[in-house]
């Protein structure tokens, strides 16, 4: 072997020992070099020069520990929080927002700008544009990229959103592309829902878990699921689209152009639409929430059709894909404890017994806001080296 070689393999397996260390730290949290020794695997020499290498970079930051009644504490080591940052845009059918977050992916109010989706393409751009310059202007650190997670069908070969049946102004376009010609920084366009799994894994309830899955049931029904610790993603990165199956052929028409798709009927969208059929008025989910909040008895009809059809969903996900735990994700029904209990008792009637028996149902507490900093973070992570395991 040539020392050029040496060298190569050399450095290759540094950067794989530093991603470690990341994906350790993001884990556990602020860690000292002991604690990061242990649950690494790694050698104590190697997570010295792996800490000080990413300290170098940017990538993490050392901080006092908590005082000890006996020894002397070592320094924790975290992701950097203030030296460094990443933005999330989150792009949605009616309300879109934008977030500044450290490497530790911890999003705040303060850091957090809405507003109400516009109605083109170059309006949208425009806006997503002058937000994220504000909170540039705000970050102090490195900006390590923007994650922008988008609504429809994102065919990774192509590079683009092929089809969004609830934003038809984002087909065929690539709104992360166009930021980062704009901003000079580096964007990362997300499927929504796969974001919403990363979320879960890397800050929420799925740290761990190799086999999960994500069912969002707010505008649209999109799945995410987590197989072998890796996203399952198809042959372009279209899988997942349980929402356009059909299940009541002379059903209202979806935004897919079909009718009766499974998201006409088991959405917090669907749920509006047939509380404001009901009304006879014009209905938004703030709106919506309110009204089931005080006059719930008013609408049972609309709550047992929307319960039904999401239970179906559910029960589907469980039977195809044997997860060990599926998330719910969503407002109206999953967001309501009393609520989301009916479902649960009414996909114990729809699922198969066995199946049902390895499967733990949770309404997730991610957001999308935090699904775009966690798809930005998985990417940093994963491009800095490849996995070992």
């Amino acid at each position: 072997m040539t020392l050029k070689e040496n060298r190569v393999e050399s450095t290759l397996l540094r950067r794989i020992n530093e991603r470690r260390l990341l994906e350790v730290i993001q884990q556990q949290g602020p860690s000292s070099r002991a604690m990061l020794t242990r649950v690494s695997g790694l050698t104590a020499p190697t997570v010295s020069k792996a800490v000080d290498s990413l300290l170098k970079r940017g990538l993490v930051e050392e901080l006092e520990p908590v005082e000890q009644a006996l020894g002397r504490p070592g320094r924790l080591v975290r992701m950097a929080a203030e030296s460094a940052a990443v933005l999330g845009v989150v792009i949605d059918a009616q309300v879109c927002c934008v977030a500044a977050a450290g490497l530790d992916g911890k999003v705040t109010e303060e850091q957090t700008r809405r507003f109400a989706t516009p109605d083109t393409y170059s309006a949208l751009l425009d806006t997503i544009e002058e937000h994220c310059r504000c909170l540039l202007a705000g970050v102090s650190g490195t900006v390590h990229g923007i994650g922008v997670s988008v609504p429809g069908l994102v065919n990774e070969r192509l590079e683009e959103i092929v089809f969004s049946p609830n934003l038809h102004l984002l087909d065929k376009r690539n709104p992360a592309r166009d930021l980062e010609a704009r901003l000079e920084v580096h964007c990362l366009l997300l499927q929504e829902t796969d974001s919403l799994c990363l979320s879960e894994r890397i800050y929420g309830d799925a740290r761990g878990l190799h086999d999960f899955a994500m069912l969002d049931v707010t505008t649209g029904l999109g799945l995410g699921v987590m197989s072998g610790g890796q996203l399952l993603a198809g042959h372009s990165g279209m899988a997942g689209e349980v929402g356009h199956i059909t299940v009541v052929p002379d059903g209202v028409r979806c935004g897919c152009g079909n009718r009766g798709c499974l998201e006409t009927l088991a959405t917090d969208s669907a749920l509006v639409r047939l509380m404001a059929e009901q009304l006879g008025q014009p209905l938004d989910l703030e709106a919506a929430t309110a009204l089931l909040e005080n006059r719930a008895a008013d609408f049972q009809h609309e709550l047992r059709t929307v319960t039904e059809y999401l239970a179906i969903a559910i029960a589907a996900v469980i039977n195809i894909f044997n997860p060990t735990t599926l998330f719910v994700h969503g407002t109206l029904l999953a967001g309501s404890e009393e609520r989301f209990a009916r479902v649960l008792e009414r996909v114990k009637q729809r699922t198969l017994t066995a199946s049902l028996a390895d499967c733990t149902i949770v309404a997730t507490r991610s957001s999308k806001r935090q699904g775009a900093i966690a798809g930005i973070m998985h990417h940093l992570t994963n491009a800095w080296a490849p996995s070992i395991r």
